[in-house]
């Protein structure tokens, strides 16, 4: 039920007062076993630093300075200041800030039922893979993929810009129970790429540049299945002609791959005709969106109607959410941008839950500014004392997934899970508290109060699944509908009109990066982490700053050397860890760490700023900067 690619099917029970967890090992998918941060889940559950009573701001946002309250004077003085903010700047002025903190999908969803009812403003989410949900939808007209149940007919898989060792383990067992051969393109040589059979590395942005000169090769050495494209492909002679006027010698020195590279990668992934799995790390880029355009069109080239897997979002939480509750259009904000609506004083009122963004936003200097000059009252519902709820004026405790009903989907699979309760210790699910605030501001709507029972029974219902075999079972497979390209042609598009309608160009375009400093930085998830998850209860952090021996040498930085790391934005302090890993002109910290604890995190140096034409989405990855060596 966190926010975990592969949404583990777990054995949970408590005996003499501890939680202990382990695989189901009837699920078809995560086969009976956790990964490590799964194993870790009873350490988390238990953990001493878990908010117990509600708690209100005494101090200067971030001091840290609370008092205890009882949960009815919290949620009144919630209700109190939501009022107000309604009654003095209107419902837009409030903004609900969630995120996937909670795969479960009442307590995903159920609370945005309030905010609609309210009329507030509602969060335009552009973190994560948003660049990639609109460029396939550029090309497919659908973002949803392969069933990885599927990998069993097939030969290859290219896990391009996704280390899934770390990130997706059961899809990767799962590729090798089927004894799939496994190829990794990526800027870093990560654990999955040391585990492939063979590694493309390229240099950032370079993506959409070597996906274009594999589709020339394919196209102009006739390795492409001429009938499929004949039928299902929309404008593959322009393509064809566009491709013509790339040069390899140029995307060779772009991408860094040699031209042979790039010929076996074309030659051998057209003959075992490869399906992709496209990771959402390098799209949170300027180029991001362009670069899966360009990913996308090669397993179509051999003959694949959905060769890529991506995403799953099989079910419709249309209900649990109840934008049916709204009377007018919503004012929707980016989510990227965030710091500049406080700015503009456009937010009075701030409700927080499943999510951290005093972690995981990036330019934290400008937000945490923001926040403190600035007129808003900031609620946060979580399970602990977090960098967000430091800057918050009421702090809500949340419980756990072990301690509440619900269902819950995935992005990798095509099963939805029960999930049952088996302790409560402390704190309300976000729908508990949804309930007691509309009751504090005196709303009768009967959709306010439904049951989670009663939700997720009528979410079900909407998508032909049984209530009692998913209470049998305690997983079920979603139905698979009749799969159409939902594009204006009806086909794949190759020459995308619905790129066009947003001022694109028709095929990827490569754009060179440029940056005011010399060094670009990538910003991963580390593995023992969700973003900012369980930095407080995992510890094992690796808080190193990753640099080839090149570029240290240029700048007299020994390994375990004290560095300081900087650009216009802010400066954070850390030692090297030199690494052949990381090509020159690339460095690399691991994402989201709680400032709290260590005292920085990594998006102290990322970068705001957002791609427009493609839904607003981050760019985390187009950040420069230097580094130079400190003394001691």
């Amino acid at each position: 039920m966190r926010d975990c690619y592969d949404t583990c099917s777990m054995v949970s029970e408590v005996k003499d007062g501890r939680l202990s967890v382990r695989g189901n090992p009837e699920h078809p998918i995560t086969e009976g076993f956790l990964c490590p941060k799964g194993a870790l889940l009873p350490r988390w559950f238990h953990a001493k630093d878990r908010l117990k009573p509600p708690l209100i701001r005494t101090g200067k946002r971030g001091s840290g300075e609370f008092r205890g309250a009882t949960w009815d004077k919290a949620i009144g003085l919630v209700a109190r200041k939501l009022r107000e903010a309604i009654e003095e700047h209107g419902s837009e002025s409030v903004l609900v800030y969630q995120y996937a903190g909670d795969r479960g999908v009442v307590n995903y969803a159920f609370p945005l039922r309030l905010f609609h009812y309210l009329n507030t403003a509602m969060l335009d989410y552009g973190i994560c893979d948003r660049a990639g949900q609109e460029a396939l939808k550029d090309v497919y007209g659908t973002a949803i993929g392969m069933d990885p149940e599927k990998l069993k007919n097939q030969g290859l898989i290219v896990y391009w810009g996704i280390n899934t060792f770390w990130t997706n383990l059961h899809g990767f067992a799962l590729a090798k129970r089927h004894d799939l051969e496994i190829w990794t393109v990526d800027v870093v040589r990560t654990e999955t790429a040391k585990r492939s059979d063979r590694f493309f590395q390229i240099m950032p942005d370079s993506d959409v540049l070597f996906a274009l000169g594999v589709a020339k090769v394919i196209i102009e050495e006739g390795l492409y299945d001429k009938d499929f494209v004949r039928e299902n492909i929309y404008g593959f002679e322009e393509f064809k002609n566009y491709v013509k006027t790339l040069s390899l010698d140029y995307i060779s020195r772009e991408t860094g791959m040699g031209i042979d590279e790039i010929g076996i990668f074309a030659r051998e992934f057209a003959e075992k005709r490869g399906i992709i799995h496209i990771g959402y790390g390098f799209q949170r880029s300027l180029a991001g969106g362009e670069a899966v355009r360009a990913i996308a069109v090669l397993p179509a080239l051999v003959g694949h109607r959905f060769g890529f897997i991506y995403d799953m979002k099989t079910i419709d939480k249309s209900y649990a959410e109840g934008a049916f509750l709204r009377t007018k259009p919503a004012k929707k904000i980016p989510q990227m941008k965030l710091a500049e609506y406080i700015e503009r004083g456009e937010i009075k009122f701030l409700y927080i839950y499943n999510s951290n963004p005093l972690a995981s936003l990036p330019n934290q200097n400008r937000l945490r500014k923001a926040l403190v000059e600035n007129d808003v009252f900031v609620v946060t519902h979580d399970i602990f004392l977090t960098d967000t709820a430091l800057y918050s004026d009421v702090v809500l405790p949340a419980n756990t997934f072990f301690e509440r009903l619900d269902i819950a989907d995935s992005y990798y699979h095509r099963y939805v899970a029960l999930n049952e309760p088996v302790a409560r210790l402390y704190g309300k699910s976000n729908s508990e508290v949804t309930r007691l605030l509309a009751k504090a501001l005196g709303i009768k709507e009967p959709h306010l109060y439904e049951s989670d029972e009663e939700v997720i029974r009528r979410v079900l219902e909407r998508n032909g699944i049984s209530w009692e075999e998913l209470k049998t079972k305690g997983f079920v497979k979603v139905p698979e509908k009749p799969r159409k390209w939902k594009t204006p042609s009806g086909k794949i598009e190759f020459y995308s009109r619905r790129a066009m309608e947003r001022g694109l160009s028709p095929f990827p375009r490569y754009r060179k990066p440029e940056g005011k400093y010399p060094l670009r930085l990538l910003t991963p998830t580390h593995r023992m982490t969700i973003t900012s998850q369980y930095h407080n209860t995992h510890g094992m952090i690796d808080s190193n700053l990753y640099i080839n021996p090149a570029d240290a040498t240029e700048r007299n930085i020994e390994d375990g050397d004290a560095v300081e790391v900087f650009n216009d934005h802010g400066r954070i302090r850390t030692r090297a860890k030199l690494s052949e890993d990381v090509p020159q002109g690339v460095v690399l910290l691991y994402k989201a760490f709680w400032v709290k604890i260590l005292g920085w995190n990594a998006n102290f140096l990322t970068a705001d700023e957002t791609v427009e034409k493609y839904g607003n989405s981050s760019a985390y990855h187009s950040t420069w900067v230097d580094v130079g060596g400190l003394d001691g």
